[in-house]
């Protein structure tokens, strides 16, 4: 096994999944290490994401926690194997560990989900509007980081145009439709764009307009990857720290049932189209 300086977000997401085995069938680090033929140091690096482990080693301790779900044992058997690294980690001693963390989840996502009130989804914006975005940040970006970060966003959104791409749906506030960052001409711009991007048929835009009489959620911004089975989605926060990531069972069946409701609340495709193009007539 072994060590990884910076672990990848799959790795690090691999180490907890063991580690949930492990406490769902009682066992402190010892019991289980014990089990294993290993150290309890071993173990917890291997939990912690400093260590790798082999497939063997998975299903070995998948066995030894009794986990009879064959599906998230293959799932993380493959996340094991998974040793490439892919092209956010050209970023790595230039943005925030975290941001790539985001990258290699919804690179590997099987679909994804997005809900803002305010803000045009990452993945949706123009590189006008991303670089407004980050202008306006507080605490302020130099120049140079904002410009990395726009790079890096505009390389993200390659998920969406990829062969095979995963469905992307997308529930966006008709204030976020209204805010002007950059003046009208990029508004428009981005507006128009928003446009384009949902001619793509894996790709569903919707708009839940200020008419809504139902709106849950508060306002927060949600992005949801879903992974090869359940017990491995993502669930992503925006905090102005950076982004916060949900793994645990009850928190993703939270904002399932959040983002289904957001769903009920939006208008369909060719009414939120509807909507994209009035305001843009407005600018």
């Amino acid at each position: 096994m072994a060590g990884r300086a910076a672990p990848t977000a799959r790795r690090k997401r691999l180490g907890a999944e063991l580690r949930k085995l492990r406490e769902c069938a009682g066992m402190t680090t010892t019991q289980a290490a014990d089990l294993l033929g290993t150290s309890a140091g071993q173990l917890s690096n291997i939990e912690v994401a400093r260590f790798g482990v082999s497939a063997d080693r998975v299903r070995v301790a998948a066995h030894t926690y009794s986990c009879t779900d064959q599906s998230l044992i293959e799932a993380l058997v493959d996340m094991s194997a998974d040793r490439q690294r892919g092209w956010w980690e050209e970023y790595r001693q230039i943005l925030p560990p975290k941001l790539l963390d985001l990258a290699e989840i919804e690179h590997h996502g099987t679909a994804l989900r997005a809900a803002h009130s305010i803000h045009i989804p990452g993945l949706l914006q123009t590189v006008d509007h991303a670089r407004e975005i980050y202008r306006q940040a507080v605490p302020e970006i130099s120049p140079p980081e904002i410009e990395h970060r726009v790079s890096y966003r505009v390389k993200r959104q390659a998920v969406l145009y990829r062969d095979a791409a995963a469905s992307y749906r997308a529930l966006i506030h008709e204030a976020a439709l209204r805010m002007r960052f950059g003046g009208p001409g990029v508004a428009r711009a981005q507006l128009r764009h928003l446009l384009t991007v949902s001619e793509l048929a894996h790709v569903s835009i919707r708009v839940i307009p200020f008419s809504a009489t139902y709106y849950p959620g508060s306002g927060q911004s949600v992005y949801y990857v879903k992974g090869p089975v359940p017990a491995l989605d993502t669930a992503q926060l925006d905090q102005s720290h950076g982004p916060v990531f949900i793994d645990s069972e009850a928190q993703l069946a939270q904002y399932r049932l959040l983002l289904d409701r957001l769903d009920a609340a939006a208008l369909p495709v060719e009414q939120s189209r509807d909507l994209v193009h009035a305001v843009v007539q407005e600018l």
